[in-house]
Formats: structure tokens, sequence, C-alpha cells
């Protein structure tokens, strides 16, 4: 009987490590994504106007997006992101425009993952920005950029694009 006790006291801590992978946000984020949003070419340049789309495949551990933005019918770029859950540790890889694999590394808070990239090359001056994905209601994603603006220190969103989910009509 003690040894039981023992044993339940020692895994009493992994209890909200294993409900926080298992508890379905993930899973929540998979299917088919489309809306609009904006894009900034580089710090200090002109906002361009983009629409998007996205297909998302998750299980329980592991989300795979596969998306691609179009603006000024003139370009179209594709982007993808693999994010797997270890406890609440969220790491993975994003490869944009450039097709250069990028890091990805956070934590949930409430219903959005906060990763901090790591860039496989120079983006405004340095290697490093933020990465949110939020759950916005059941129907609507956010996806958006946070990088520091080399000449000032400031935060500038760089990119948010607000999806959703097509309506049963639209199925």
């Amino acid at each position: 009987m003690r040894t039981i006790l023992i044993a339940t006291l020692l895994l009493l801590p992994c209890l909200p490590v294993a409900a926080m992978a298992s508890d379905g946000f993930l899973q929540s984020l998979a299917g088919d994504w489309s809306g609009t949003g904006k894009v900034l070419t580089r710090i200090g340049g002109t906002n361009l106007n983009v629409t998007c789309t996205l297909r998302s495949d998750a299980s329980a551990s592991i989300v795979s997006m596969n998306g691609k933005c179009r603006g000024l019918a003139v370009f179209t770029k594709t982007f993808s992101a693999t994010v797997k859950s270890a406890g609440e540790r969220y790491t993975g890889n994003y490869v944009g425009p450039s097709g250069l694999p990028s890091k990805l590394a956070g934590s949930r808070k409430g219903t959005g993952l906060n990763l901090r990239v790591t860039w496989a090359r120079l983006v405004n001056g340095d290697r490093d920005a933020v990465l949110m994905i939020e759950k916005v209601g059941q129907n609507r994603l956010r996806l958006q950029t946070v990088d520091q603006d080399p000449a000032s220190g400031q935060s500038v969103v760089t990119s948010r694009i607000d999806l959703q989910r097509p309506s049963t009509a639209e199925r």
C-alpha cells in the first residue's frame, strides 16, 4: 500500500503536463482555413494585403500546417510549419518563402502558442522573431509574426493573417 501511495505522489506533478498536451488544443487547429491579412515586406516598408488559405493536419501532440498567400494578384508565397508538443513545451520548424527551415520553440498560453522563431538567415537585421498561433473562438485562427525594428528597438507586427473555417453552406 505504501509503495502505491509513494508512486502516486511521484506521478502527480506529471499530470498537468500530460493533460496540457492531450487536451485537444492542437487537434482543434486541424482543417481548412482561409482569410486575409497584411504582410510587411520589410520593417519600414509598406503593408501588403494578402488572401491566404491554410490546410492543417493535427493529432493530440503534433500539428502540420501548409499555406499559401497571394498579394496584388502578382505573387503567391507558400509557407509551412510543424509544431510538436512535449508537455508544456512546443518545438518545430517553419519554412517561409525563402524555402529555408527556421526553428520554433515556445509555450502555450490560453488559446495561443507563443513561439520564438530562429530564422535560417538574417531577417530585418537579426535571426529572431515571435510567431503567435492563436485560436480565436471555435472557427477562427490568427497567425501573427512580430519582429524588432533594428533602428528603434520597438516591436513591429510584420504579418497578421486572420483565418476562418469555411461556413457549412460553403462546404
